[in-house]
């Protein structure tokens, strides 16, 4: 729909009433006037049939819309929804109205601005005043004379600072993985497609495009080292200064600066960036716009620093910023000041990030800092110690520190506190159990993810619900569990069956807890003991790979049908068969595991209808998709049964190590999807061939 937001605010009032209103009466409930409401209704034309309504006119009457009510809530639905996002919310038209005076310097008159939002000059002129605030952090300010118009009134450097502020302000983190990928949805894509202000219109497709082309042929270490972050500020500022000098707009002369910075190391990078941009526009560069390229490369961040470049560094300046975050640890907190000054990787890492934030403090340059609001949230005393840093910061070097900046201060002293709290812990390993149904489902499922998230903090080892013997609870400092375990005597972690953030919280407490806490000591099993587990996992594990199955059945086979031809590969006997059906269809009632996003299914059990485990696979005859609706986007069902045995935590453990593979390795579905028997079972031998070699190691 391409309504003006006047016109949608007409057929709003015209949609939710059933009778016939005025034109002097819509005139003053918009408060506009009623030449203006005639004019507006003038573009509806045919436009509203496709939604089965029709606006209805009786000349010294009035105007109603004709529909069915149904029709009419429909098409009010949409016209609200449009009018939420449109120009005519307040906040969004003044963020526009920024963009509008940044876009365009020359004055313009307040009916000019009027016409583009399609408000009154009454409107735009409160607007001009509200973001007048906006401007001031720039020294900007917007001038308005009679006769003249309104214009953005201050210098150029500080213009682009404005607009630099806009853009980052108007741009999300979308943008700064963009460059990271090598695909053509970059930048240019994530600014036009971004919502709210068109930033993109502020920058210039072509420039920006043409700007891209240009730092990627420069190849230099100096830029290949820097953040992501940094690398598209240092586009951004670029873009913005060649935009504007094709434009006759050159940044103020600055010769103090420029005998500064001519003899900087880095001077030649900026000049051969600037050769390369006055090859590509056919335009000059002044030596200004080039020192104001090194300002921003000198302050932006580094990903690393190679050891010989520090002793080239200035040492002055090193030793000067070493002895002042000796001081800067002390303002944040002396309770742990001492430990902090211990910390090599925390020196190494905040003077590695002064170094350039100090040239972009004392330059008044921008500073930004996408995960600010999350470190306010999340992390509000350090935060509040870290303002302390930045007083500190002002009253040595009278550079104003943003917030942004504290944000980044308090990753680098947060960072530092957990570390040393961290080191003064004596910590141990802590033994945990998974519990599901069945001990091979979507437990193997959580122990993927906690194994990632927990890394080597503890012992994972995966449980069906039976399997929780007193020697096994004797063992487990806690249970994680996505089903209900209350008649079990033991410390339970209730969870979701997707691990939720909320449940990784509670997981993560409770293994600090228990990190500190002694273990008690465990019986060791003697080496005779140890023999007979040896032996016996290695025949299950040659057992398992002899007997692997890959069976072929048609696409439209059902769930009961794919069961019965399954059991009659795995055995010669009718009632194990049966009991093995039985037991798939009682676990599939308690969680179904068909996973789509995976493309398989898993079908498992602990069942007495094997004595041995075992793992096979069933594809379609056409290696595509199973057509029955139970099985949608499934193109490979895998099954996994366990006996009931006194060795089901062998077993669980076998078995489960081969269903993680399933969610961890591509390599290994890709490998099931092609049907090939024998690429399966060499797939399979490795990982098992591995599972064995860790099982020794843990015997």
């Amino acid at each position: 729909m391409n309504f003006t937001p006047r016109l949608r605010q007409i057929l709003l009032i015209l949609l939710k009433e059933d009778q016939i209103i005025s034109v002097k009466k819509l005139a003053d409930e918009i408060k506009v006037s009623k030449r203006t409401v005639q004019r507006e209704l003038e573009f509806v034309g045919n436009s509203l049939n496709q939604y089965h309504v029709s606006l209805q006119t009786k000349t010294g009457i009035g105007i109603w819309a004709q529909g069915s009510r149904e029709d009419k809530n429909t098409l009010y639905d949409l016209l609200k929804e449009e009018d939420i996002a449109d120009s005519g919310d307040k906040d969004i038209r003044r963020k526009r109205l920024i963009l509008e005076v940044l876009r365009d310097r020359t004055p313009k008159k307040l009916y000019y601005y009027a016409n583009i939002f399609d408000v009154s000059e009454a409107t735009i002129s409160n607007d001009m005043e509200a973001i007048e605030s906006w401007f001031h952090p720039f020294n900007l300010s917007i001038i308005r004379r009679q006769g003249y118009g309104v214009a953005l009134e201050g210098s150029e450097k500080d213009y682009r600072l404005a607009v630099r502020k806009f853009v980052d302000e108007n741009s999300d983190n979308k943008l700064m993985k963009s460059f990271s990928e090598e695909n053509e949805r970059n930048i240019i894509d994530i600014l036009r497609d971004k919502e709210g202000p068109n930033i993109y219109s502020l920058l210039n497709n072509e420039i920006l495009n043409r700007v891209i082309i240009c730092f990627k042929s420069i190849r230099d270490k100096r830029l290949t080292r820097l953040t992501e972050n940094s690398y598209i500020g240092l586009i951004l500022h670029v873009t913005i200064a060649v935009n504007r000098i094709l434009q006759q707009e050159i940044i103020e002369p600055n010769d103090e600066l420029l005998e500064k910075l001519v003899k900087n190391e880095d001077y030649n990078l900026a000049t051969h960036i600037a050769s390369s941009l006055e090859e590509e526009f056919q335009i000059d560069i002044p030596d200004i716009e080039i020192a104001y390229i090194l300002l921003h490369i000198k302050g932006s961040k580094l990903q690393y620093i190679d050891d010989d470049e520090l002793e080239a560094d200035n040492e002055r300046e090193r030793q000067e910023i070493l002895s002042f975050i000796n001081d800067m640890i002390n303002a944040y907190d002396e309770d742990i000041a001492y430990d902090l000054k211990l910390d090599e990787e925390f020196i190494a890492g905040l003077l590695t990030h002064l170094q350039p934030t100090f040239v972009r403090l004392r330059n008044k340059m921008i500073i930004t800092n996408p995960l600010l609001h999350q470190i306010k949230d999340t992390y509000p005393v350090i935060y509040e110690k870290s303002k302390r840093v930045g007083r500190l910061i002002y009253e040595r070097y009278g550079f104003q520190v943003p917030e942004e900046e504290i944000g980044f201060l308090a990753m680098h002293f947060g960072a530092a506190s957990v570390r040393l709290e961290n080191n003064r812990e004596s910590k141990r390993k802590v033994d945990i159990g998974i519990v599901c149904a069945s001990g091979i489902g979507i437990s193997r499922l959580m122990h993927s993810k906690l194994k990632r998230f927990l890394k080597d903090a503890a012992e994972l080892v995966t449980y069906g619900k039976e399997d929780l013997t007193p020697l096994q609870l004797k063992k487990m400092d806690f249970l994680i569990s996505s089903i209900n375990l209350d008649d079990i005597d033991a410390d339970v972690v209730r969870v979701s069956p997707l691990l939720l953030e909320n449940d990784l919280e509670r997981i993560e407490a409770k293994v600090r807890v228990y990190a500190k806490t002694p273990k008690h000591t465990k019986v060791e099993n003697d080496f005779t003991n140890q023999l007979e587990q040896v032996n016996y996992t290695a025949t299950q594990i040659r057992y398992l790979i002899n007997e692997f199955q890959c069976m072929k059945v048609s696409s439209m086979i059902s769930f009961d049908e794919l069961l019965v031809a399954i059991t009659e590969r795995l055995s010669s006997y009718n009632e194990k068969r049966i009991l093995i059906q039985e037991d798939i269809k009682r676990r599939e009632k308690i969680a179904s595991q068909i996973i789509p996003e995976y493309n398989f299914a898993l079908l498992h059990s602990r069942t007495k209808g094997v004595v041995r485990p075992c793992f096979s696979v069933c594809l379609t005859n056409e290696l595509g998709e199973f057509r029955d609706p139970y099985f949608h986007k499934i193109r490979a069902v895998i099954i996994m049964l366990i006996p009931e045995d006194e060795h089901m935590e062998e077993n669980t453990s076998l078995m489960g190590c081969l269903s993680s593979k399933l969610v961890e390795s591509n390599d290994f579905l890709n490998t099931i999807f092609t049907g090939d028997r024998e690429n399966i079972r060499s797939y399979l031998t490795m990982e098992l061939k591995r599972y064995f070699s860790q099982y020794l190691d843990r015997v």
